[in-house]
């Protein structure tokens, strides 16, 4: 499954942190519904078009995922079967960057809510 410790690409990261500057949710909880938007939205990873993993915010899987550890590994087995561990990294951080693209511009707590 996922490796015990995980990390996003710098431009993920600095996106993540942006949002939890200006509505306060952390962003391991905002990863969490990044993920699951992008997994509905249909996004699909693909090898060819990874990016490099090169954040410096590194967590272990229970810190980023949660309560959601379980679903969120099952889900990428059952998307991704053939994957490694390492590679079911790059398909996660490859989901938490497409879905929070569309979460990254909120200005408060109440435009966020009201998105998801």
């Amino acid at each position: 499954m996922l490796p015990n410790r995980m990390n996003l690409s710098k431009t993920t990261e600095d996106q993540l942190k942006l949002l939890k500057n200006r509505t306060g949710i952390s962003p391991n909880v905002s990863s969490r519904i990044a993920f699951f938007r992008s997994v509905e939205s249909g996004f699909t990873y693909s090898a060819e078009s990874a990016k490099k993993l090169d954040g410096s915010l590194v967590l272990d899987k229970v810190t980023w995922l949660g309560d959601t550890q379980l679903v969120t590994e099952l889900v990428l087995k059952q998307v991704y079967p053939d994957l490694d561990d390492k590679e079911t990294m790059a398909a996660w951080a490859a989901h938490v960057e497409d879905g929070i693209a569309a979460l990254r511009n909120h200005k408060s707590i109440l435009h966020f809510s009201s998105a998801i």
